[in-house]
């Protein structure tokens, strides 16, 4: 198995396929967008309802980085509570951020309905599991602040949460009616739909091999041409590139891989998941779990399917399974895939002032809603030439002391406990 976007379950079950050419000649735009993700197709889309000419350039497909590879959790909020979001940005921008993500699910589900994307939306909220007695501690913590912030989670004991995961593996769970499940990659191809169908051209297979400003504005080049913008988004996230002119602001790549059963019978529905929520765990080497629309049970966790130790990763994959559903403990995984993730230091999202440009990075596992967000809100601050519109205020520069020793040492840590773990 590879990690190529093509052998995943998105992949294969994509209803949204828009093609779009690649990039060749001279153009001129309002604004250039690179990378074809939710940030990148979310700025392209809201730029042109703004009536911006707008180009946006993708290296290989769209929704080839990690939006392709997402779990498909639209959240409410990022990894961290709303205390810590307050902790590292201040009381006032830090309640601000957490009450514009609370809205991100509601943003999400509605470009899904208002431009008929085909994602397979399932607004049914999601359930924050107790891996072992000890998560319940970390769950309330997480639903006393919440609910100061007005949020309408709810904290299930361990037989609702029993009941309604149809796990005996779980020690209560913290369930948020904001969020839901999608397809991850059908949407950011449906965004990437309706953002042309509004006027926006995009181009795959086109990476930026370079970029420069001067006094007009900013130059992107090509392999096959060059294009000129008043403004610049830069939207590549864990997927960057070498580019000349450019230094791509540092993260901690993190890696989730994922495998599906078969649709599994309907008398298995009934008991498994029977409302349909998205899970993870609150174990500090993450998993998760949930449905697809045609009954497959999507299952995943922290770590790269590309190294030598991958084979722990996949024989813990089954044994977590069936740790979880002891009646799936034979069931076959298919179509193993992984992603990367861009992590920073304080796993909160970081917004870079390029001078007439914006990059933006680090949603540490938290793209669909966030990713949405952001981009749309930095098409609009660039547009409107109101930075006020940002969820949070743009710095000038980003560097992580020794990024890809953290990397490795997340990479370590998720490898062994998968070797150790549910035996």
């Amino acid at each position: 198995m590879t990690s190529d976007l093509a052998s995943s379950l998105w992949h294969q079950t994509c209803r949204e396929n828009p093609a779009f050419p690649d990039f060749s000649g001279e153009a001129a735009a309002d604004l250039v967008v690179i990378g074809g993700g939710y940030t990148g197709c979310s700025a392209a889309l809201r730029a042109a309802e703004l009536g911006a000419t707008v180009r946006l350039i993708e290296a290989e497909e769209i929704g080839s980085g990690g939006s392709g590879r997402n779990v498909g959790l639209a959240n409410a909020g990022l990894w961290l509570p709303p205390e810590d979001i307050n902790a590292e940005l201040g009381a006032k921008t830090g309640s601000r951020l957490s009450a514009l993500l609370a809205g991100a699910p509601e943003m999400v589900f509605s470009l899904i309905e208002n431009h008929a994307i085909q994602c397979e939306p399932q607004r049914q909220g999601t359930l924050h599991c107790a891996h072992a007695p000890g998560g319940v501690k970390d769950l309330r913590r997480r639903h006393a602040q919440l609910s100061a912030i007005g949020a309408p989670v709810e904290l299930l004991s361990r037989a609702e949460a029993v009941q309604r995961t149809g796990s005996d593996a779980v020690h209560g769970a913290l369930f948020d009616p904001r969020a839901g499940t999608i397809q991850p990659l059908a949407y950011v191809r449906g965004l990437a739909r309706a953002a042309a169908s509004a006027g926006a051209q995009l181009h795959s297979n086109s990476p930026a091999t370079g970029i420069s400003r001067d006094g007009s504005g900013w130059q992107v080049t090509t392999p096959k041409g060059r294009l000129r913008a008043s403004h610049l988004i830069m939207a590549t996230n864990a997927y960057a590139r070498e580019i000349a002119g450019y230094d791509a602001p540092q993260v901690i790549p993190v890696h989730y891989f994922q495998a599906a059963t078969d649709p599994l019978p309907a008398p298995l529905l009934e008991n498994i998941l029977p409302g349909r929520e998205g899970c993870w765990d609150t174990a500090l080497v993450m998993s998760s779990w949930r449905l697809d629309q045609a009954g497959r049970l999507v299952i995943g966790g922290m770590g790269a399917l590309d190294h030598c130790g991958s084979a722990l990763h996949r024989s813990w994959l089954a044994r977590k399974l069936a740790a979880l559903y002891p009646e799936l403990k034979d069931a076959a995984l298919r179509s193993h895939w992984h992603g990367r993730i861009a992590m920073t230091t304080e796993h909160l999202p970081k917004i870079l002032d390029l001078n007439g440009g914006l990059a933006c990075f680090g949603y540490s596992g938290r793209g669909i809603g966030p990713g949405t967000l952001f981009g749309t809100r930095m098409a609009e601050a660039l547009l409107n030439g109101d930075q006020s519109r940002l969820p949070v205020p743009p710095a000038r520069g980003h560097a992580i002391a020794f990024a890809g020793l953290r990397s490795a040492y997340y990479e370590t840590g998720a490898t062994l406990t998968h070797l150790i773990s549910d035996r």
